[in-house]
């Protein structure tokens, strides 16, 4: 598969017309593959909770636009604040297993490769943090 301008493009649209404005697209052989690759496209305003992986690190890559990944302590108190460009300082990072974060869209248009070990599992209650930015 080649991941070309117009599927980026589509893949914006999708996202600037769904209400979480954001939109996944999915890079993996198969349901039972035991990756986890995507494509994600997030407009500005898209709501993201601060979040965490407990059994996988994830790797992101900032394809086109622009966003910030933002890490958090147990506490919820923001502990840094990295932007990713293409072609930038920071296009790629990798975020620890447990880390807590969120993604900020600075820009519309924006476009990021997601990668995660393992087959998808869903966010439990105990991997979304509890705080007044997030009810």
């Amino acid at each position: 598969m080649k991941i070309t301008q117009a599927l980026l493009d589509n893949l914006t649209a999708q996202a600037k017309a769904s209400p979480r404005l954001r939109m996944n697209f999915d890079l993996r052989n198969s349901a039972e593959d035991q990756s986890q690759r995507m494509l994600n496209a997030i407009e500005p305003g898209s709501p993201l909770p601060i979040h965490r992986h407990r059994h996988s690190s994830e790797t992101v890559v900032c394809l086109r636009g622009r966003f910030v990944e933002d890490f958090y302590d147990e506490k919820g108190n923001l502990t840094e604040s990295i932007e990713l460009v293409p072609g930038g300082p920071n296009y790629l990072l990798n975020i620890p297993i447990g880390q807590w974060h969120t993604v900020r869209s600075l820009e519309s248009g924006t476009v990021l490769l997601e990668c995660k070990d393992g087959a998808y599992e869903p966010l439990g209650e105990e991997d979304v943090m509890k705080n007044e930015c997030n009810e």
